[in-house]
């Protein structure tokens, strides 16, 4: 009975033949629970792509003594459990370095495709809420689907399938929306894919460039991993957008982001525009805790610090892994090679991320390396974190998403003034 239980899980049946002929052996000795033999595949999962071993390493049957029944399996599940969650709570350790293929590589031009706008085209950011302070960020889903395959990325739960799929008539349908040029908007492209790996494909950038030209109230933002900017060198884009790249160590690069950009190449990119007097900014995010973090870390704020002047940049956010359900299911079901999964996770506003000290502890770490300069100038803010985050990592908060939109809004457009003043 409880080896058809264990049958039933999807995720069993992607485990190594070895392995499930070990948990069906298993689910013979012992009744365990349907929730339990789910668990014990996720605990399977996890390992293999942590590359820490099988789980039978943490079966220890001359422990369970003369236990029989109900209690005996409580007993080795409980063993599991524990050899599980010590790995999976502790500082992981990144040994070596990965060199990826890019992944965009896996799309020829037969699966970048133009469909039919369905819905709006416009959205909100799909992780905003009113439990953790948020920036209350439009987006424009211009293109479904993201050539990168960064282990952590909630794009791979949304989207499925080996098609890239671009708006048809997209001009016609940024045309159609309905915005009040009384109200300043900040609008960004990189929630749906990537804002500049496909350049001007099916005419996307031109479409964009049009946008935020005949809506100076609007703050476009384009978010990147990705170090192709040859459209924009080419093409002077409108005073209101902002180029912002997503950034890492580069051991986390190396490991956890599948197929983009050095960050050589992401801060090469970035300078070259900054020098054409283009606003630009960066995303410290996701900042992963594991064993040399903070050197490293702070060996990039170095390099930020020494590469750019605090009146170049709009803006510098922090965040870190926050993960939902659906994607922690689909990271599984995945099976990357990655250990981004082993860290401890505690809920908050309904997802699960770092325990609320661990996060302080980075995000308090970073930001000081900053000098004061920059914080006088850049926006410096948390992405998705809880509020009372805020005070104690930059000492200043905010009494609610709207007013930190407002302030963000405020600087923005100011910041962004003042740099095209000086191009």
């Amino acid at each position: 009975m409880t080896t058809t239980k264990l049958l039933q899980i999807p995720l069993f049946h992607k485990l190594p033949a070895d392995q499930q002929q070990w948990l069906l052996s298993m689910s013979e000795t012992y009744a365990f629970s349907f929730q339990q033999l789910k668990m014990l595949a996720e605990y399977s999962a996890d390992l293999i792509c942590w590359s820490a071993g099988p789980l039978s390493q943490f079966y220890r049957p001359d422990t369970v003594g003369k236990a029989r029944g109900k209690q005996a399996t409580g007993k080795v599940f409980q063993q599991f459990r524990e050899g599980y969650e010590a790995l999976k709570n502790g500082q992981k350790r990144y040994a070596g370095e990965r060199s990826f293929t890019a992944a965009e590589q896996k799309f020829p031009d037969e699966q970048m495709v133009e469909v039919p706008l369905r819905g709006n085209i416009m959205g909100q950011c799909p992780v905003a809420s009113e439990k953790t302070r948020c920036c209350n960020l439009s987006t424009l889903d211009a293109v479904q689907q993201c050539g990168f395959d960064c282990s952590y990325c909630s794009i791979q739960s949304f989207y499925h399938g080996n098609q890239v799929r671009f708006i048809r008539n997209l001009v016609s349908h940024l045309d159609t929306l309905e915005l009040d040029k009384e109200k300043k908007y900040h609008i960004g492209t990189g929630q749906s894919s990537d804002s500049l790996m496909w350049g001007n494909r099916f005419g996307l950038l031109d479409s964009l460039y049009r946008f935020a030209s005949d809506h100076p109230n609007v703050i476009l933002e384009m978010k990147s991993k990705s170090g192709r900017i040859d459209y924009v060198l080419e093409n002077k884009p409108p005073a209101n957008m902002v180029f912002t790249w997503s950034l890492n160590s580069p051991t986390v690069i190396q490991h956890e982001e599948k197929g983009t950009a050095s960050l050589d190449k992401r801060l090469e990119s970035a300078r070259k525009l900054a020098d054409q007097g283009i606003p630009v900014g960066f995303h410290m995010h996701p900042i992963v805790w594991y064993e040399g973090w903070r050197d490293d870390y702070l060996a990039l704020v170095a390099r930020l610090v020494a590469s750019f002047r605090p009146e170049e940049l709009v803006m510098v956010s922090l965040g870190t892994l926050t993960f939902i359900k659906p994607v922690l299911k689909r990271i599984r079901e995945r099976m990357p090679e990655s250990s981004i999964l082993q860290m401890p996770m505690e809920e908050c506003a309904g997802k699960l991320s770092y325990p609320f000290e661990v996060k302080q502890e980075l995000f308090f770490s970073i930001y000081q390396a900053f000098p004061d300069s920059w914080k006088d100038s850049v926006f410096f803010y948390m992405c998705m974190e809880h509020i009372d985050l805020w005070q104690p990592v930059f000492g200043r908060s905010y009494e609610s998403n709207d007013h930190f939109e407002a302030d963000m809004l405020k600087t923005y457009h100011e910041k962004m003034f003042r740099i095209s003043q000086s191009a």
